[in-house]
């Protein structure tokens, strides 16, 4: 018979043995793959995956009939005993695997096992099957489209890390969304969180995210963007998906914590040589809810883009479990052994270093961008060692390399990469930098950007209506006395159109003057057409934007362009001339959605 000491000891025991069978399958502690027929059906399989490292999850190799929960999902995601995957939806590309293509639903996944070199060992077929001793595991889900067209997406595991590590390869962008995008689906009472400040979607100084769509009560725009009503301590203010951005080359991972502060969750990118947009795109990354926290990897997204699509790249991205800690740049190099289509080893790829940039200007950041159509890249220019530069890890072939001031393109040239090497370019002369044009007067800075002008540091995180900003219809602008933030970094044909500029002329500057209006983005063929005292200009053609939401949903970043108005002298007088700025355009849409352009910098140049 047990003593009262032993008895408690057997009880605890007990208790912990309990509490690990009542976890959804609990990890066997060692690095394994095992095979799980859901309801004991032979034709509904599901691959488990135990990491060694706390995280156990599991992937269903079977079509369900439904895209919330289809083949190819992460159908379990269980961290130290925490389920981190949203029962009613599997975490999943696009919508789900069976949906990227028109007309085509068919998926197969597949499972192995692999050694430190790459043999491989399918998974057993049998129920509750385990493969053990391998170094890492790989998982493959293919989905075919109608045209011929071949999407590949992996799991990869590695022995001892709490992590997934995905890459997604394919040859034809899948239709019926027009994007490629995975999302991570956790529970809320699991990551209740959003990131730090610092990081998409960060923490703002109030306390709040921006994607943090909890207590919102009424619809601002589109289904997407929302806002608090009146009575509420936050009325007034707005939350969207959109507002957890930032500028691609600005961030490496983005994620969220369970309340403690002891578990994040972070997906974690890789050069995204893959992508589409460059350097400067801002797309979503995260939505917070009542019920769960998303976490989305953008390959490619329609929304704001400004390029083709790119194909036949293999894309890679990692989730990551931590304490709460920011995420360790994942090492990758291991996927040499993993047979990955689309894989290109260092030794198949080369670089372009240059030694300096001349005509920069204090203050402002330069960035050297490479982009083909299969490939984008790009490095920061250090200004402290003469603007030198260097992209490796580059694919083979011809690049047009652009080098941009802040996010104005100022220079461009073709460049040849070749494998195995890295090229070397001589001094590059910036030629096309519009400051370099003395002018009379100027507003902003030409930069490719509105940030310095009213609202512009803020509108990439809320809704242009958010009760936050400043006013949209300031009044007049008076050109010596009228800091940069007294005009709007937005026009409107509905909200602000007819902003007025004022401006004094000597005697001596009466003469022919051509005034220079830049935008970074425009919506519904909006662009600028003038007046000064009683002359009128023509209203231009239209640029070439984006077809999408641009600045109602965080991003200004369209295709810069420059409007040039050649006003006669005799148009201008001494002393106080006026100038109106419109907004023209067509469409029916009102409000924030009406004809509208991005303001770059405006100049009176003579």
């Amino acid at each position: 018979m047990l003593n009262p000491r032993s008895w408690r000891a057997w009880l605890a025991r007990a208790a912990v043995v309990a509490s690990a069978l009542a976890l959804p399958h609990a990890a066997m502690a060692a690095f394994s793959l095992t095979t799980r027929w859901d309801g004991g059906s032979a034709s509904k399989v599901q691959y488990e995956v135990d990491t060694n490292a706390g995280l156990v999850l599991r992937v269903m190799a079977y079509d369900n009939g439904a895209s919330t929960q289809s083949a190819g999902d992460i159908s379990s995601l269980v961290y130290n005993g925490v389920q981190y995957q949203d029962p009613a939806r599997g975490s999943q590309l696009n919508s789900g695997f069976d949906g990227l293509y028109s007309n085509v639903s068919a998926v197969s996944v597949s499972a192995e096992m692999l050694s430190s070199s790459g043999a491989s060992t399918p998974a057993s077929t049998a129920q509750n099957g385990a493969l053990t001793g391998g170094a890492y595991i790989k998982i493959t889900v293919t989905s075919n489209s109608g045209k011929g067209g071949l999407l590949k997406h992996y799991y990869l595991i590695k022995a001892g890390e709490p992590r997934v590590y995905m890459a997604t390869y394919f040859t034809e962008e899948p239709d019926t969304l027009d994007m490629v995008r995975y999302i991570v689906r956790v529970p809320i009472g699991a990551l209740s969180s959003g990131p730090p400040a610092g990081v998409p979607g960060g923490q703002t100084s109030a306390g709040t995210w921006p994607q943090d769509l909890r207590g919102t009560d009424t619809t601002v725009e589109s289904g997407d963007v929302f806002g608090f009503s009146a009575g509420n301590a936050l009325a007034g203010q707005t939350r969207s998906k959109h507002y957890a951005n930032q500028r691609l080359k600005d961030w490496q991972y983005f994620g969220g914590r369970n309340s403690a502060g002891t578990v994040g969750l972070w997906l974690y990118r890789d050069g995204q040589e893959g992508g589409s947009g460059g350097p400067f795109y801002r797309s979503l990354l995260n939505q917070i809810t009542t019920t769960t926290n998303e976490l989305t990897y953008i390959v490619n997204y329609s929304e704001g883009q400004t390029e083709p699509f790119r194909l036949g790249v293999l894309n890679a991205y990692t989730l990551i479990f931590t304490d709460g800690s920011a995420p360790a740049a994942p090492d990758t190099s291991w996927f040499s052994v993993a047979g990955l289509q689309g894989y290109v080893p260092p030794s198949g790829r080369g670089g372009i270093a240059g030694v300096a940039l001349t005509g920069t200007v204090a203050g402002n950041a330069y960035t050297v961008g490479f982009a083909n159509d299969q490939a984008q890249y790009w490095a920061s220019a250090d200004l402290a060692n003469r603007g030198f530069f260097k992209s490796t890890g580059m694919l083979p072939g011809a690049y047009t390399l652009t080098v941009y001031k802040n996010e104005l393109a100022v220079y461009s040239t073709g460049v040849q990469v070749t494998a195995g090497s890295t090229a070397s370019l001589n001094t590059i002369a910036i030629d096309g930098d519009p400051e370099a044009t003395p002018a009379l007067w100027r507003i902003g800075r030409w930069d490719g950007a509105p940030t310095e002008l009213r609202n512009g540091a803020q509108v990439t995180t809320m809704h242009p209506s958010d009760v936050r900003l400043a006013s949209w219809s300031p009044g007049a602008f008076t050109v010596g006395s009228s800091a940069d933030t007294a005009f709007p970094a937005y026009l409107w044909r509905d909200v602000n159109s007819g902003q007025v500029v004022r401006f004094t002329l000597t005697s001596t500057q009466i003469k022919d003057a051509t005034l220079r209006i830049g935008i970074t983005t425009a919506r519904a063929n909006g662009r600028p057409s003038i007046s000064v005292n009683t002359w009128s200009s023509d209203t231009p053609a239209a640029s070439t934007q984006p077809t999408t939401r641009t600045l109602t949903v965080g991003t200004y970043r369209g295709n810069n362009t420059t409007y040039r108005f050649a006003i006669p002298a005799s148009a201008l007088v001494v002393g106080t001339n006026t100038l109106t700025i419109n907004v023209a355009g067509g469409g029916s849409a009102t409000g924030y959605l009406s004809p509208s352009f991005a303001v770059d910098a405006i100049d009176f140049v003579q």
